[in-house]
């Protein structure tokens, strides 16, 4: 853990900034509590009106919020909730059509070596960030309950990107909201540089090659720094009930 901050201090600074109730999770050697509570927390809030939301405690992110401050955060809050939004199938679609321009460049090998045969992926039926590396104890975790009506209003209140190849929080949300109605994709977990969403079932296999592109062009890390090609994405995601998403 990087930073001076012991975890308790990190703990109640992020809980002020949230501003909404949230239960603290120490580092244990079993997540059944943590994804428990989640549970309970999505049934309860579809009665209440909020969205659990599982937040890593880290410095980093300590660090981003201090950054943005508790008056820019709320008024960052209001403006993302009262803004218009795009369609987020047409995001994706601006942004892929701008990723087949570039690898045309490049030539046709080059494109059939990214896209790759529909084989050799890996599902992921697990939050993969409630976990330190090395798989022994789970990190230190908020579940927050983040008062908005619908789960892509997530990133209104904890704004997350604009930065480096991370979309904005304004195209976050768009898109969130298009999968949310298409696949029932909520986003579930957030760390620093991470977003992780929960899944009611696998896509089908005869969607998993658009949505594997979709993700490709929201996050390329997760291939050029993760599973190495589309193909091999897409077989994962058939197989997945979570989708993982990590910019560097």
């Amino acid at each position: 853990m990087r930073g001076e901050h012991p975890i308790e201090e990190q703990v109640a600074q992020l809980k002020e900034y949230l501003n909404c109730p949230c239960t603290y999770f120490p580092p244990s050697k079993d997540d059944t509590p943590i994804l428990e509570a989640y549970r309970r927390a999505r049934a309860q809030g579809e009665q209440e009106g909020f969205v659990p939301m599982l937040i890593v405690v880290d410095e980093l992110l300590r660090e981003s919020f201090e950054l943005t401050g508790k008056e820019n955060l709320a008024r960052m809050r209001q403006e993302l909730l009262s803004a218009p939004l795009g369609s987020g199938k047409e995001y994706l679609q601006r942004w892929l059509n701008e990723v087949r321009k570039e690898i045309e460049k490049y030539g046709l090998e080059e494109c059939e070596l990214l896209t790759g045969e529909v084989s050799g992926g890996e599902g992921i039926n697990r939050f993969l960030s409630l976990w330190y590396l090395d798989g022994k104890t789970t990190a230190p975790v908020l579940l927050a309950e983040i008062p908005v009506e619908h789960p892509w209003e997530v990133f209104a209140y904890l704004p997350f990107g604009g930065w480096n190849e991370c979309p904005s929080p304004k195209e976050h949300m768009s898109v969130a909201k298009y999968w949310f109605e298409t696949y029932g994709a909520v986003p579930a977990l957030r760390t620093h540089d991470v977003l992780e969403y929960d899944l009611p079932a696998p896509i089908s296999q005869e969607k998993a090659m658009e949505v594997a592109w979709e993700q490709f062009t929201y996050c390329s890390d997760i291939v050029e720094q993760g599973v190495g090609t589309i193909g091999r994405l897409a077989d994962g995601l058939s197989q997945s009930t979570v989708w993982y998403f990590w910019w560097d």
